[in-house]
């Protein structure tokens, strides 16, 4: 028996799969299962665990020393992280449907479906539920695909995603086919990197925490701002463990994420940075728009400048990966400085004059941003995949496929890593 490889060079240029004169061949893939759960499911499981392993890690945020990592659709990590050499888990807090997440004082404001759930994390061994705002959030987006509520059936449906890997009988004269001898899946490349094959679709003495710039929550004054495919709805949280409904401005289309910098917000979306004037919190007025490719757009800000990252890829279309640096001085006439090319760009941050870009599969990015015109890279990290980054004056959070890392940036040519948590994956990091 002889053993053939099949390499996929126009699609997976790094998938590799073997199989023999017997046609067996062997693949590790992210496998989409059409799944409901019910309204009452939903809002009957919030509860406090034991802490468990990252699996597959979303959004990140930090507040007082503990960090919050989303295990995307299942819940949050709460871990202590006041000794950043030595970062310790303390429990998971089960919140079905759950991407994103905002901490004000001791309450953390949650997404779980189309629910707003507040908690009182106090004890982040003892989590209660203070709150929940039925029916908010019309529909939703993760890695593992679109979730939608059907009202009438009071049903959510949704799509199970599981790591697989497998052993298959298949034609060895014809074994790999154009999704990679997989349907509606996800398969990995060397990189440990996702291949789609189908687009299934602080105010009154009250203290906040530090979002990521992938962050769909913000939080600004007496309000939870939070942003969907369209909309900026509003949440009233004067009482930090009553929130309430506060309105909604309608966004367009195709909304990304939100980034409050002090009375604006800038909003991400597929097609351009929204910038909105937030002096009157309660009705944010929209100011400009910086227009570009369709492609996915985080963006951070630092005093006239506005740094914003264009990805391409599912579900961000496009074919644009670089950054923008905008000079944002008329926030009614934001103008290019300048743009740079960039791998696969996701998350960033600025804590200036160091610039923090994450690259997916490709890694780290260092620069020094001093000069616009001229930004420096100072150091790449490969052999991680992030996601998205928080800098806090000397120590870097980083997220990503590959699990935390966290990092001293004392010295931005030279990062160390301070410790990591990795995830449990059947692929291989590098």
């Amino acid at each position: 028996m002889r053993p053939k490889l099949y390499f996929l060079l126009s699609v997976l240029p790094f998938l590799y799969s073997s199989c023999t004169d017997r046609c067996e061949e062997t693949r590790t893939f992210r496998r989409f299962t059409p799944m409901t759960i019910t309204f009452a499911q939903v809002r009957q499981a919030v509860q406090t665990e034991p802490p468990r392993s990252l699996v597959n890690p979303g959004k990140i945020y930090t507040k007082d020393g503990f960090l919050f990592i989303n295990e995307i659709k299942e819940g949050i990590h709460v871990i202590d992280n006041r000794n950043p050499s030595d970062p310790k888990m303390v429990s998971f807090l089960r919140i079905p449907g759950n991407g994103d997440m905002a901490v004000r004082n001791n309450v953390l404001y949650a997404d779980s479906y189309m629910d707003l759930v507040a908690l009182d994390i106090s004890n982040p061994q003892g989590v209660r539920e203070l709150k929940r705002i039925q029916d908010v959030f019309p529909n939703g987006q993760f890695d593992g695909g679109w979730w939608s509520p059907n009202q009438q059936q009071q049903i959510i449906n949704d799509q199970k995603v599981e790591y697989v890997t497998e052993t298959v009988k298949t034609d060895c004269d014809n074994s790999v086919n154009a999704n990679g001898g997989c349907i509606n899946c996800l398969v990995f490349d060397s990189r440990g990197v996702a291949q789609s094959f189908n687009n299934a679709q602080a105010a009154n003495g009250s203290t906040s925490g530090t979002a990521g710039s992938m962050s769909r929550f913000a939080l600004y004054d007496n309000f939870l701002y939070t942003v969907n495919q369209s909309e900026l709805q509003l949440f009233d949280i004067k009482t930090p463990s009553n929130p309430g409904k506060a309105g909604k401005v309608n966004l367009g289309w195709g909304i990304e994420t939100i980034f409050p910098y002090r009375d604006k917000l800038f909003i991400g979306a597929q097609s351009g940075m929204h910038i909105y004037d937030n002096r009157n919190p309660e009705k944010p007025v929209h100011m400009s728009t910086f227009e570009h490719a369709r492609v996915c757009d985080p963006v951070v800000v630092h005093e006239n400048t506005a740094y914003v990252t264009l990805r391409s890829g599912t579900p961000c279309q496009g074919f644009t990966n670089q950054l923008d640096v905008v000079d944002v001085s008329n926030l009614y006439s934001p103008r290019l400085i300048r743009s740079y090319p960039m791998k696969n760009p996701h998350g960033l941050g600025v804590d200036f004059p160091n610039l923090f870009i994450t690259e997916g599969a490709y890694g780290l990015k260092t620069f020094n941003a001093g000069d616009p015109l001229k930004l420096d890279q100072l150091e790449q990290l490969e052999g991680l995949h992030a996601y998205d980054v928080i800098p806090l004056g000397k120590s870097l959070l980083v997220i990503g496929q590959s699990g935390f890392y966290q990092y001293d940036y004392s010295n931005p040519r030279k990062l160390r890593l301070l410790s990591k948590i990795p995830v449990k994956r059947p692929f291989p990091e590098s």
